[in-house]
């Protein structure tokens, strides 16, 4: 009886213990608007994995949940520059930021001064 209980709580502790995927990360992004936080939180969710994300355009902090066994950090990165915005560690291309509206262009100090007011 004893061993059947031992081994009970053996198997459900390690069922517990494999249902932790999810990690918890922030990013810094670039980006200046409303806009730029509706195109970075989709890019980052239609990534595999993501199950949540969310940008601050004042702090410009992204703010993530994800199943590390689907993606990473690096992936999550690569997501958000291809729709144009940059990371510390990744810059979007040019062509990517050049798509971006002209009201979103975070890289031109006189887009980022209209936006502070």
């Amino acid at each position: 009886m004893k061993r059947t209980i031992l081994v009970m709580a053996i198997l459900f502790s390690t069922i517990a213990f494999a249902q932790n995927k999810n990690e918890k990360a922030s990013l810094e992004v670039d980006g200046v608007c409303m806009m730029c936080k509706e195109r970075i939180e989709k890019a980052c969710v239609k990534t595999k994995g993501v199950k949540s994300a969310t940008w601050n355009v004042k702090t410009h902090e992204l703010k993530l949940i994800f199943d590390a066994r689907k993606t990473n950090l690096d992936s999550i990165r690569k997501s958000v520059a291809a729709v144009g915005h940059d990371t510390k560690k990744l810059k979007a291309t040019d062509e990517a930021y050049n798509s971006l509206h002209p009201c979103c262009f975070y890289r031109n100090q006189e887009v980022r001064d209209d936006h502070k007011n």
